[in-house]
């Protein structure tokens, strides 16, 4: 029977081992849901990218994993598959395939003197190796029409594309290979608030269509009380609160939760209410 869940994890905590040693992800413990958006908020440095790399296992020295476990509940295969007992080749293998993501600052991610189609089509190359290359270009052509580029794109190099479809190009090739769970990292950054609504009620409707898993990072705790269906609040390392994120808006029970929300000014009260606000939420 397939779990309910498409990751556990379970006491982990990641040190960076500098002089003093820097403990950035503190005995956390989460589920993903099958089929849900997670919303994981915090300011910046308290860990979340961390904790999503280091799921992943893509840290890099001096971060060194102290504790710990993450398992992968394969819907496919009806398997658990513990992530840290997996071989570099295996875990090459996994990621894109089960779990992808879209990294922080994407849009300036793909090559600028490569066309957006061969990108696309490295994946496959990468991962299908057994695909034609009729089936990969018929695939990548399906995947900018699936997020609203188009495939006329194909040919296009990404200097010649804006910023709103440069990061659906990064959120098409993480779709590439029917991934069980998608993370991303600041997914909206650097994009105006209009293609950043565009950005996310596509991220909604990809995920309805397709059934994976979102893990959405963000500072923004407002934007993700739009698209979330769970939050998981970070500070220093910890998990200090999770909860629906109608319970987050509603009834938050954590004081630096409070003050997240505290922090971003209401478009109907008088001017100034957000600097009382602000001062207050940073006295408690």
């Amino acid at each position: 029977m397939t779990s309910e869940n498409v990751v556990t994890i379970d006491g982990f905590s990641v040190v960076y081992e500098v002089e003093p040693p820097v403990r950035a992800v503190q005995d956390v413990s989460l589920t993903i849901r099958r089929g849900e958006i997670l919303g994981l908020a915090g300011e910046s440095g308290c860990g979340k990218t961390t904790l999503a790399y280091g799921v992943q296992r893509l840290l890099k020295p001096p971060a060194v994993i102290s504790s710990g476990s993450a398992t992968f509940h394969d819907a496919e295969t009806g398997e658990d598959v513990d992530l840290f007992a997996l071989d570099a080749e295996q875990m090459r293998a996994f990621r894109w395939d089960k779990v992808s993501m879209v990294f922080q600052g994407a849009m300036n991610a793909l090559n600028p003197v490569t066309a957006i189609g061969k990108q696309l089509d490295d994946v496959f190359l990468t991962h299908r190796p057994g695909m034609s290359a009729a089936e990969r270009r018929t695939e990548c052509g399906e995947l900018l029409e699936i997020v609203g580029v188009g495939k006329e794109r194909l040919r296009s190099f990404p200097h010649e594309l804006s910023g709103g479809m440069r990061q659906r190009v990064m959120i098409a090739m993480a779709l590439a290979l029917k991934p069980q769970l998608m993370i991303m990292d600041e997914p909206t950054t650097a994009l105006d608030v209009l293609v950043q609504r565009e950005i996310l009620r596509q991220i909604s409707d990809l995920r309805t269509r397709f059934g994976f898993s979102v893990v959405f990072i963000t500072h923004d705790l407002p934007l993700l009380l739009e698209i979330s269906d769970r939050i998981a609040v970070m500070r220093e390392g910890r998990i200090v609160e999770l909860d629906t994120a109608e319970n987050i808006y509603r009834h938050a029970r954590h004081p630096y939760t409070r003050q997240l929300l505290s922090s971003f000014p209401s478009l109907t009260g008088e001017r100034g209410d957000f600097v009382r606000t602000g001062a207050e939420g940073a006295a408690r």
